[in-house]
Formats: C-alpha cells, structure tokens, sequence
C-alpha cells in the first residue's frame, strides 16, 4: 500500500510541475484553482485501476469523489475563464517579484499537491483496501453528509453567481438564500463532502485516516477558507460587518434580525 501512496503523490507532484510550467508561461498563476477538484479524481481512479474486483463501496467513494470533483473544477474553471489572476496570487507576485515564478513552484502548486494527497488519504486507503463487506447504514449515513454538502456547495455557488451577475447588486452583500443561514455555504458544504466521504471510506477500513478530514476543516474554517477570505472583506464592503452579526460564520442557523437603520 505504501508503495502505491507515494506513486499517487508523485504523479500529483509531476502534474502540479506541468500546471506551474503552464502557469509561468501564461503569467496565471490561478489555472491552479480549478485543478483542485481534478486533482482528487485523479487520486481515486489511479488507486481504482490497482484494484481487481472493487467492492461495490470502493465504487461509491470513486463515484462520490468523482461528481464533487469534476463539479467543483468544472465552476471554477467558467468562472474564472477571461478573468485576470486571482488577487491572492497577484499579491504573492507583487510581493516576491522575479522570484515568484520559482517560489509559487514550492509555495502554491507542490504545497496543494501534498495536501490534495493527504486530504485523499481516506479515498486511497478505502479503494486498496477494497473491504468486501455490505453497505450498511453508516454508509448510508456518510453518503447523505456527502450529499448535503454537495447541495450546500452546488446551490450556494449558483445563488452568489447569480448574485454577482445584476449590475445592481455591485458592491453589496449577498444574504440571501442560503447565504442567509451561513457565510459560507460553499465551505460548509465542502466540510460536508469530507466527512461523508471519510465516514463511508472508514466502513472501508480507513477509519485510523481521520486526521484526513480534520485537517480540511482546519484549513477551511482557520485557514484558507473563512478566515482569509474575511481577512478585509469588511473593509471593502460596509455593510459586511451587520451581515457578520446576524449570519453565522461557517454552520448553517436561521438568521438574526437586521440592524434598524
């Protein structure tokens, strides 16, 4: 088995290089993003074709990895299409000059590689352990984690591009749908996936990969996720900070009452 982790990581290192040679000929460094959800898909079908007769588990964690992922890429990719670099990239270029293309190597593409790779830790060792065993209503639970995540993902994306499309609403704070009930619907969704996947993979025998999961609700919750996208949002747009009162930061609740005028 271990054999087979450390060829998915290199093959995620080798594609992460060729996306970075991309990125520095383009000056782009963005093209990063919608591979993520690629990336997984990547991950699961390479360590599917390992296995001889998949147990019809192993089959359902590579079809849920599979829709998240070619989703989620699939919305990045028309959304960012025609659009200039991403501001979180254009900053790390700004702030490291020439040496950006050589340091976005290590800092950006290799760095998503290693935590794509650990984050899937749960779908690799679920598939080549290939646990012939029935599906049982654990794995019915996991499946329907997974399926409110990707509704919460799917739906908060559609509302918010929506949102973004009527030239009225520039500049504004988009709190409706489920953006009323949470700031962040497209993260808690992904926590969601996540832990769907992780709880039908651990009736697979991966349940010791737990730290797979807990380190993508860090990360989306402390550190790439809600906390840096927040970072100066209320500075940008005034009427984020009442929003923050009445919305809950990352778990879905009903709204509080406005702030009366």
């Amino acid at each position: 088995m271990l054999a087979i982790l450390i060829t998915n990581l290199a093959i995620l290192l080798a594609a992460m290089t060729l996306l970075w040679a991309m990125a520095s000929l383009i000056r782009d460094v963005s093209i990063v993003d919608p591979f993520w959800g690629t990336g997984f898909v990547i991950v699961a079908w390479v360590t599917l074709f390992r296995v001889e007769a998949p147990a019809f588990r192993v089959l359902i964690i590579a079809a849920m990895t599979t829709l998240w992922g070619l989703r989620l890429s699939g919305f990045l990719l028309i959304r960012n299409w025609g659009h200039p670099e991403d501001k979180r990239y254009s900053a790390m270029r700004a702030k490291h000059g020439p040496k950006f293309v050589r340091i976005s190597l290590f800092t950006v593409f290799w760095l998503q590689a290693l935590i794509l790779w650990f984050v899937a830790l749960p779908i690799q060792v679920a598939i080549l352990r290939n646990v012939p065993q029935p599906i049982t209503v654990f794995d019915a639970f996991g499946i329907a984690i997974w399926g409110i995540g990707l509704f919460f993902e799917t739906a908060g994306d559609a509302q918010l591009a929506r949102f973004k499309s009527r030239p009225e609403n520039s500049g504004k704070v988009m709190d409706k749908g489920l953006w009323a009930w949470t700031r962040h619907p497209n993260y808690f969704g992904d926590f969601c996936v996540w832990w769907g996947i992780f709880i039908v993979a651990a009736m697979g025998a991966a349940g010791w990969t737990i730290l797979s999961p807990l380190a993508m609700s860090w990360l989306l919750m402390k550190v790439s996720g809600v906390t840096l996208l927040e970072k100066t949002i209320t500075d940008r747009r005034p009427d984020y900070a009442d929003y923050k009162r009445r919305t809950s930061a990352f778990f879905p609740r009903p709204p509080k009452p406005r702030t009366p005028a």
